[in-house]
């Protein structure tokens, strides 16, 4: 995790609908759709990997059950 970030999203792209409600719901806009396809045919969420504030707003806005997870970094 980069020093400078206070968090760090893991996302499972298999469970992506790529509906990107994450993507314009992130504050700090670290989370972008990529350009290939997964399994189900959708354009899954991806993490930058550095500048996640750990505010968790994509995990609630997120529609598909685990497919986010955020983690804070300790104090």
């Amino acid at each position: 995790m980069n020093p400078t970030s206070r968090g760090h999203v893991e996302l499972r792209g298999e469970h992506c609908k790529g509906c990107g409600l994450c993507v314009e719901a992130c504050p700090p806009k670290v989370l972008h759709l990529t350009t290939q396809l997964n399994r189900s045919g959708y354009h899954s969420a991806a993490y930058a990997g550095e500048r996640c504030t750990g505010c968790g707003i994509c995990f609630y806005v997120c529609p598909e059950p685990g497919a986010i997870t955020v983690l804070r970094r300790a104090a």
